[in-house]
């Protein structure tokens, strides 16, 4: 059952000063299952943001149905959505803390709004504290702590309401890379040990392999193309998904920088494009080997997705014409081959 249902959803703001109306979103449609991890990824302005503020109501549609665990949001009145809001954690780029309560103040914050006894609070934070490893700062204010550690004080405090769903705006981009993988390992444990649904917004193509099971891209206020990440990574269809997977693996060397590899390397240029945990690269190289054609990696590379392989790999390949032919064509059984050069 999906968790979070949209369907035609547009978002117009008014125009200010004279300017014109600003199209945020246009016509989306959106399926969450529950329990899954979806990243949501554009380039500033493609509306992602814009999109998770209609999923938890801080923004209202324009026109279109946003429905929550089976439960349309866009009728309801602000209390009724005080209720839905329960239900769903959100942490952010900045970490919102409370600069003037402690650790622990900050995670009890959400469960003393919600009225739960003192008792209750005292244990849900105590065990939260110890989720996130933070038991030793519970009284530690927000300006004595690390940016990774803030971050962490922000998913406890997304998770003290016990919600089914978790919004992460940005929740990386303050982050060096070391404290980003600390962060994005955390929320894979909320995510498989908790059962909690996340929808990941994000800019960096790298967070979206790093954790989501699904991704949708984001341009103009459109979603352009979805798919499982290990798809969408390793067939990308739109110019701007392209772009995207281009900053985690390179695809194929351009005009300029072929050129340039072709000066300095001999024999024919030969591009493979791996595609999940079938073909090994030692299955491959044992081809060549087999047809005593000598080989060079000269561009490209392999990275891993949810335990399967994606990449692409460029290759000079040296040796007796008939063998090369023949080792090209024994490629092309194995994985996708295009000839670059000669």
């Amino acid at each position: 059952m999906a968790l979070v249902e949209m369907r035609d959803v547009h978002k117009t703001f008014p125009a200010t000063r004279g300017g014109a109306p600003v199209e945020a979103i246009r016509g989306v449609d959106l399926d969450v299952e529950a329990g899954e991890i979806v990243g949501v990824v554009g380039y500033s302005g493609a509306g992602k943001s814009t999109l998770v503020r209609l999923v938890n109501a801080l923004e209202t549609t324009t026109s279109g149905s946003v429905k929550v665990d089976g439960r349309e949001i866009t009728t309801l009145r602000e209390k009724e959505l005080q209720q839905v809001r329960l239900g769903i954690g959100m942490i952010f780029q900045q970490f919102n803390l409370f600069d003037s309560r402690t650790v622990w103040g900050n995670i009890a914050y959400p469960l003393q709004v919600a009225g739960m006894p003192k008792d209750q609070q005292a244990k849900r934070v105590s065990d939260l504290l110890h989720f996130v490893g933070l038991a030793e700062k519970a009284h530690s204010y927000p300006d004595q702590l690390s940016g990774g550690q803030k971050q962490r004080v922000g998913i406890a405090r997304a998770l003290a309401t016990s919600p089914s769903l978790l919004l992460a705006d940005e929740s990386t981009s303050a982050l060096d890379p070391e404290t980003t993988e600390e962060v994005l390992a955390l929320l894979r444990r909320v995510n498989r040990e908790l059962g909690i649904t996340i929808v990941v917004i994000t800019h960096e193509m790298e967070v979206v392999r790093s954790l989501a099971h699904r991704v949708l891209v984001m341009e103009a206020g459109r979603v352009v193309e979805q798919g499982p990440v290990l798809e969408v990574l390793s067939n990308p269809q739109q110019p701007v998904t392209r772009r995207f997977v281009g900053t985690i693996i390179d695809d194929e060397p351009g005009p300029e920088v072929l050129a340039g590899l072709r000066a300095r390397h001999p024999g024919r240029f030969v591009k493979l494009a791996f595609r999940g945990s079938q073909t090994r690269q030692s299955d491959v190289f044992a081809e060549l080997l087999r047809r005593e054609v000598r080989f060079e990696l000269v561009y490209g590379g392999i990275e891993e997705v949810q335990g399967d392989t994606f990449g692409n790999l460029t290759l000079a390949l040296e040796g007796d014409p008939g063998a090369v032919d023949d080792a090209v064509a024994a490629l092309a059984d194995l994985v996708p081959t295009r000839e670059l050069a000669r």
